[in-house]
């Protein structure tokens, strides 16, 4: 059974949302403030996050639960403005809606959103180990000869999906859509430069090749190629 943690300042209309999202089959729950959901969001499978908070500015909310995490988020709004539904995905939102929805089409709309996200529904995800540069996905950390590289969200997931998938070039457009959650609300250019990183942090270009045209994908780890850039020349 999927968790669900609406944020809702209104205690009526979180409590209309958890007995729907109950009645189809989901465990729900209910908290009030920014604040809150920041503390609890930890035990959701998909927050359901009104924009519209007492404490906290809701696209900061949305900004600080992408940070931390890649837990599936669906915004949502009282006002039909469009600028503050892209401000919501630009700021890590999978989604964002304007609140006349009817209950069938968020439920629907949740459902997408789990199915994209692909978690699992138990067990704790594999480490994922290429020779010695190792990625844990439950502690989020990142072991290269066992000194822990100092690494963004953005860049864990950009890494972990090209080490999910060693061997196999991912295109720039599939990585946009499973790392920012949209083909759209990021550019190459910003993946080129995540890339980039990456690859000074791990110390050594080979660890992920450039498939020009194309995307990228894990590098053939050969001995030579687990050196530093300067030891390996």
């Amino acid at each position: 059974m999927r968790n669900v943690l609406v944020v809702e300042r209104e205690a009526s209309s979180a409590a209309s949302l958890v007995r729907d999202l109950r009645r189809q089959g989901f465990a729900a729950r209910s908290v009030d403030s920014g604040a809150h959901a920041l503390r609890t969001y930890r035990e959701a499978d998909l927050v359901l996050l009104s924009l519209e908070l007492p404490d906290v500015d809701g696209i900061e909310v949305c900004r600080n639960l992408r940070a931390e995490s890649d837990v599936p988020l669906i915004a949502f709004t009282r006002r039909d403005d469009e600028l503050e539904r892209v401000l919501a995905l630009k700021a890590g939102a999978d989604d964002c809606v304007a609140q006349t929805w009817g209950f069938r089409e968020i439920a629907a709309r949740v459902e997408a959103v789990l199915r994209r996200s692909r978690r699992p529904l138990s067990g704790p995800p594999e480490v994922i180990s290429l020779g010695p540069l190792h990625i844990d996905p439950r502690a989020r950390e990142v072991r290269l000869r066992d000194r822990l590289v100092d690494v963004t969200s953005k860049e864990f997931e950009l890494l972990h999906v090209l080490a999910s998938h060693s061997g196999t070039v991912i295109s720039r457009k599939e990585l946009m859509a499973k790392v920012w959650g949209s083909e759209w609300a990021t550019t190459s250019r910003t993946i080129d430069t995540h890339v980039s990183t990456l690859r000074a942090k791990l110390g050594c270009s080979r660890w992920i090749l450039t498939v020009r045209g194309v995307g990228y994908r894990m590098g053939h780890h050969s001995p030579s190629a687990l050196l530093p850039e300067a030891e390996a020349s």
